[in-house]
Formats: structure tokens, C-alpha cells, sequence
């Protein structure tokens, strides 16, 4: 169980990995929110996929139809017994939907979850730090609660085929990733003009994707103050997957789409701006940096210092 949100999804990617290292006849299914499902298909370790829909559910409450999807889910959980059922978010929300599946409850203890009631929901309990990133922390409980040992680096599982987009431009690029749930966490956008008229003058373009209307205005309005920039088009994530694989490096904020840059080992830049990047930094195997943190703001001269490594 790791169902929402995109970034904590994809610090999970490890464990599939490593549960298919250690039994590579296991068969893993993985219950993720809908909006989400795209991420774990992106890995060939994973079986089925069980989508729920607590965040649109919520708002529909009472309707029927909801009511029905509820109950079509609960047999999907139900549809096989299972070895194991592991909860790695440690959520009551997560806690609540895996005690509805066939098989014996693993999560953290009291102490290791982040809402401790829920430890009453397993069946079997373990100590995890807090202190440590989420990915270890993801990869340590599976171990522990199915008998093998997390080491090694993270092996995120996933690869995507270079985008062959036709607007895309006709010479190197890299992603900017200028979108983030909070507007605490964006980095200025002066900072993202100033980095991508440095990279056009090395004969680099900046691809700017968004989601959301505001977010697609904010891609479109930095494109036009950088020469040879592009604003992409609406994506859906194997096509965001596929445009960071095509690129050079990616520079993102404290969003989802920066783990997948790095979980796809594409060289990228993290900006924190509001969080410390500690426990949930960009974590990998390729080139990678944590830049700023709680009301540090990094300048575009040390991401472009950071850039120009990774692009040798």
C-alpha cells in the first residue's frame, strides 16, 4: 500500500525491486490512487494494479455511483488472499484499505508511523526510524516485515523511451519542472529566465511542461522571455516520463515529476525553497542535487554551476 501522493508513489518504486531481487517469483500488486495508477505501471515488477479514489470520493459522498466504485474496489482488494499485505505510508486512510485485503498486515510500530493509531490495524509491526529518507524508510519496513535485507542503492525499476514529440526543438534540452502543490515551493520566476537565457547562449533549450491551467500560463509565460524555450502541450505521465528520459537534465521544484527525473537516472537539479529536502530530497543512482531548503532560495548561477556538471 502507497497510494498517494506522486512524490511518496515513486520513493516506493524501490521496493517492488527489491522484493523481485530477493523473490523473483513473487507476484506484487500495489493499490495506488487513480490519479497516480500511471507510475507503477512504468515498472515491470509490478502485477495489478488496484486503483482507489479517496480524493474524488470525498467530494462525493453522496452519490450513488461513488458508493458502487467503493464496492468495487473492496472486491478488488478481496479477489485473491495474499502472503502478505505490506503498508508503507502509514496512514489510517492506507491502514483502513489494507485491513480490507486477504493476508496478514505489516506497517510501522507506534513510533515509526506517521499517524501512530494506525499500528493497532497490522498484524505484525516494525521499528523504522523517522529520521531517515523516505525511501529508506520504504525500503527498510518491506525488508523487515518479509525477511530479506534493503541494501544496495535504490533500483527504481523504471525506464521510458526518449520522446519524439514534433514540437519538440531541434537541438539539446532540458525539462524545466516549474510546478508545485504549494506556491511556498516555486522558485521564482526571474530565477527560471535568468537560467534559461544561460542555457540558450550554451545552445541548450529550455521544455517547460504544466499541468494545470495556471501552471500551463506559467510554462507559456516563461517559454516567451527565453529564446529557443518551448511550452509542451498537456501531458499524461508516461508522456512526461518519456520527455524527461529525451532531455539532457531537468531542474524541478519540490514536486513529483523531479523524483521521476531522477528515478529515470535523467542528471537533475532539486530546488526547495520551503522544505528541508532531508527526509524526501531527490534520491538516486544517476547525478542528482538537493539545492536550498526552508526560506533558502537557490540562485541560478549555482543551478547552472550544478547543470553544467551533470552536462559535462
Amino acid at each position: 500500500m502507497k497510494t498517494s501522493s506522486l512524490g511518496d508513489v515513486i520513493h516506493n518504486l524501490p521496493v517492488v525491486s527489491d522484493i523481485r531481487r530477493h523473490f523473483p517469483d513473487a507476484t506484487v500488486d500495489w493499490c495506488v490512487e487513480e490519479s497516480f495508477a500511471a507510475i507503477p505501471r512504468l515498472h515491470p515488477g509490478v502485477g495489478k494494479i488496484i486503483p482507489v479514489a479517496v480524493r474524488r470520493w470525498r467530494k462525493t459522498l453522496l452519490k450513488a455511483a461513488s458508493w458502487r466504485e467503493m464496492a468495487e474496489f473492496r472486491r478488488g482488494l478481496q479477489a485473491k488472499p495474499y502472503d502478505a499485505v505490506v503498508d508503507t505510508q502509514g496512514l489510517l486512510k492506507s491502514a483502513l484499505m489494507a485491513s480490507q485485503a486477504h493476508g496478514p498486515t505489516l506497517g510501522y510500530d507506534a513510533n515509526s508511523a506517521r499517524e501512530p493509531m494506525v499500528a493497532r490495524l497490522y498484524d505484525r509491526k516494525f521499528s523504522v526510524s523517522r529520521e531517515l529518507h523516505a525511501v529508506v524508510r520504504n525500503r527498510r519496513l518491506a525488508a523487515a516485515a518479509l525477511g530479506y535485507a534493503a541494501d544496495g542503492e535504490p533500483d527504481y525499476g523504471i525506464e521510458a523511451t526518449p520522446a519524439g514529440f514534433a514540437w519538440l526543438p531541434h537541438r539539446p534540452y532540458v525539462v524545466f519542472l516549474t510546478a508545485t502543490s504549494r506556491d511556498d515551493k516555486l522558485w521564482p520566476e526571474a530565477n527560471w529566465l535568468a537560467l534559461g537565457q544561460q542555457l540558450n547562449l550554451l545552445g541548450i533549450s529550455a521544455v517547460l511542461p504544466g499541468g494545470s491551467p495556471v501552471e500551463r500560463e506559467r510554462a507559456i509565460r516563461l517559454a516567451a522571455g527565453i529564446p529557443g524555450a518551448v511550452a509542451a502541450p498537456a501531458m499524461n505521465i508516461p508522456d512526461l516520463a518519456a520527455l524527461l528520459a529525451g532531455g539532457r537534465a531537468a531542474v524541478g521544484v519540490d514536486t513529483g515529476l523531479t523524483h521521476l527525473a531522477v528515478a529515470l537516472k535523467v542528471p537533475t537539479v532539486a530546488l526547495y525553497t520551503a522544505t528541508d529536502p532531508g527526509l524526501t530530497g531527490v534520491l538516486g543512482v544517476g547525478f542528482h542535487r538537493n539545492l536550498g531548503g526552508k526560506n533558502q532560495i537557490p540562485s541560478p548561477a549555482a543551478v547552472l554551476a550544478e547543470l553544467q556538471l551533470a552536462l559535462g
